[in-house]
């Protein structure tokens, strides 16, 4: 067995870890650093272009951040929270394209105007509520409104074409929306950390044992997916931003936090178009409601999106169920998961949720025809031959501990980390790689509060950040200056004004 110490472990190349890694890099080039990833290349799981969604979520178009308070009012509490945390990606991914760590901005972030579009009565009501809601307050000020098909046609032209004429329609628009290859993002920031002599990426290789020393650092034993030989790794901190696979690992290392929490896994598929005719008529990624029941991921929408510099047109997700926690991984890891401290959380979960249940088997069972006639709700002129199914990446929803329930299925993501901040994990899914750098700098805030207190690693990161230690959503002034440095750095829109 070889050993090594580190500073700094991480746990999975995919953004999380790419993302933490950067920024402390940037804050401090003498940290050691080893990133550890089971699979033979960087960001080929959650982060993989064709396994998410590939929206910059800033709460634009996604209905699912919004609902109706007993009321009747408008709950727009998440978009605000959701809003800000992109414009701190965009904002550090700009002070990475001006060191050249990210390259030309256009290989992996480009203009997609965010839209949202129902059909019906009620659903038109829902979204002029919606839309009267947030565009007075600043982060959404420039979001559009019409229920003029002739305006919606030159808006999404493919999905007006040809529809009733008599049909109650009605969308939102804004149109600096983003499309974001997040696993160009992922591997580009790696390349850059591999250059460093304090940096080492281990690929083929899988966390089997860890567990907290007497001393304060971490001991985790890795093991080679291929040859088997086997290293252990002694850390300060560690990392585990393994997607799926963060909860089995987090359960690994034993810390009393992780008590109560379980995973439930929601696996998707795409139907893909190719046919430039067809792509080239439709720029924006549109956001439909989701059915009852069914969970944040499956909320419909028609994407424009680049990914490895080809644009492509995707129509989903169609939720799946499956018992992997990664797309990878294995039919046990569900069954596995299943701990004594958990046990009565998941059970509760499975008691409250059956019409997610039920929801899930139905999307199963569905065949592709099924499919293409979902689609052509959106887009009539689908025709089966310009499509084509592909499977997307797994996600597994938060299980926690409720006083009241026994226990709580949640769709965000969340952070846990062990007392002394020594060992974090991030578990769940959306908004998840869209507001990483927010998240991450939150992780670093608490890890290593004696650095940010000795080494001012506050003003480092508001070289970085702009609008560190501010509010965006508060301070309108701050929020234009900051959208028109990223929106023009990134070269997303470059005559905004507003």
């Amino acid at each position: 067995m070889i050993e090594k110490n580190v500073d700094v472990l991480l746990v999975g190349a995919g953004a999380m870890s790419s993302t933490l890694g950067a920024l402390l890099n940037q804050l401090d080039p003498n940290l050691s650093m080893l990133m550890v990833e089971k699979l033979d290349k960087p960001a080929q799981e959650s982060t993989s272009g064709w396994n998410n969604a590939g929206t910059g979520h800033a709460a634009y178009c996604e209905l699912n951040y919004t609902s109706l308070k007993a009321d009747g009012s408008m709950d727009t509490g998440k978009p605000e929270t959701i809003n800000p945390a992109f414009e701190v990606s965009l904002q550090f991914w700009s002070y990475l394209v001006n060191k050249e760590v990210l390259p030309e901005p256009n290989l992996f972030i480009n203009t997609a105007p965010h839209v949202s579009f129902v059909w019906g009565e009620g659903n038109v009501d829902f979204l002029r509520k919606r839309y009267e809601a947030m565009h007075t307050h600043h982060l959404f000020k420039d979001m559009e409104y019409s229920e003029d098909p002739a305006v919606l046609a030159e808006w999404m032209p493919l999905i007006m074409e040809d529809r009733d004429p008599t049909q109650k329609v009605a969308a939102t628009r804004i149109r600096y929306g983003t499309d974001v290859d997040f696993g160009q993002v992922a591997r580009h920031i790696i390349s850059d950390l591999e250059t460093k002599d304090n940096f080492d990426l281990m690929l083929n290789h899988t966390v089997v044992d860890m567990h907290q020393r007497e001393e304060g650092d971490w001991q985790v034993h890795l093991r080679h997916t291929l040859t088997d030989i086997q290293k252990i790794v002694r850390a300060k901190f560690v990392f585990l931003g393994g997607g799926g696979g963060a909860l089995p690992l987090l359960q690994m290392a034993g810390i009393p936090e992780a008590n109560g929490y379980g995973g439930f896994p929601v696996s998707g598929q795409w139907l893909v178009c190719h046919k430039p005719e067809i792509v080239e008529q439709h720029d924006s990624k549109v956001y439909g409601k989701a059915s009852i029941g069914a969970p944040p991921m499956s909320v419909p929408h028609l994407d424009t999106r680049i990914i490895g510099g080809k644009k492509a047109l995707l129509f989903g997700p169609f939720a799946g169920f499956t018992t992997k926690f990664l797309k990878t991984g294995s039919m046990f890891d569900l069954i596995k998961s299943v701990k004594p401290n958990n046990l009565v959380p998941m059970l509760s979960v499975a008691r409250d949720n059956m019409d997610l249940t039920r929801y899930l088997i139905k999307e199963v069972k569905q065949s592709f025809d099924d499919r293409l006639d979902t689609l052509q709700l959106f887009y009539k002129n689908a025709k089966a031959e310009d499509w084509e199914l592909s499977i997307a990446g797994q996600r597994v929803q938060i299980i926690k501990k409720d006083e009241n329930k026994g226990g709580k299925l949640e769709f965000g993501t969340e952070v846990v980390s062990s007392a002394d901040g020594s060992l974090v994990a991030l578990l769940g899914a959306s908004p998840g790689a869209s507001t990483s750098v927010q998240t991450m700098v939150g992780v670093i805030e608490k890890s290593f509060a004696k650095e940010f207190a000795e080494n001012d690693w506050a003003g480092r990161l508001k070289e970085m950040i702009p609008s560190y230690g501010e509010r965006l959503d508060k301070d309108a002034a701050l929020l234009h200056r900051v959208r028109k440095y990223t929106l023009s750095t990134l070269k997303l829109d470059d005559e905004y004004t507003s």
